[in-house]
């Protein structure tokens, strides 16, 4: 992903080294093929009623980098707000293949869990760890490929180099 950098004039431009770096031919291509189609990755939605431990900081931590474990992601960091006293959490780990996070509502025992990632991970595989955790009654679950190219990767990659050799003029 580019980092853009703010000027005074509030102009965003895009770092050029970045973008050198990051070109097509060298960078891993993070986007995933099956069924026919290339896409960005897998955004899941859970909804997660019936829940426990939604208040408790380090249960719901650890059940985070469990997640990613499992899911085979790589933890890049988490940060979780504890909205005091006892209404709930909102927080996210940040990973190389993108992010979860979650929102609790514990007066609720409701829980929003979102879930995106790209490349060779498993995001389904994280569902039974949350479940699992929070102790779900009741969960319902969206799913989306997100940035889906009805095309192989390969031919789409082809195509990405020379959209970024325009943003390099």
């Amino acid at each position: 992903m580019q980092q853009s950098k703010q000027q005074p004039n509030n102009h965003f431009y895009i770092d050029k080294a970045l973008l050198e770096a990051s070109n097509a031919e060298t960078a891993p291509d993070l986007f995933s093929e099956k069924d026919g189609l290339c896409f960005a990755g897998t955004h899941l939605v859970l909804d997660c009623w019936g829940a426990t431990h939604l208040d408790d900081l380090k249960h719901i931590e650890a059940s985070l980098k469990e997640a990613v474990k499992i899911a085979g992601a790589t933890l890049l960091h988490i940060h979780l707000h504890h909205f005091t006293p006892n209404h709930g959490v909102s927080g996210v780990a940040v990973l190389a293949e993108s992010h979860i996070s979650i929102h609790t509502w514990p007066e609720r025992g409701f829980a929003a869990i979102d879930i995106f990632m790209c490349g060779e991970t498993r995001p389904e595989k994280t569902i039974a760890v949350f479940k699992a955790a929070f102790k779900v009654k009741n969960m319902t679950i969206s799913k989306q490929l997100r940035g889906v190219i009805p095309e192989s990767c390969e031919t789409t990659k082809h195509e990405s180099a020379k959209t970024e050799e325009i943003l390099q003029c």
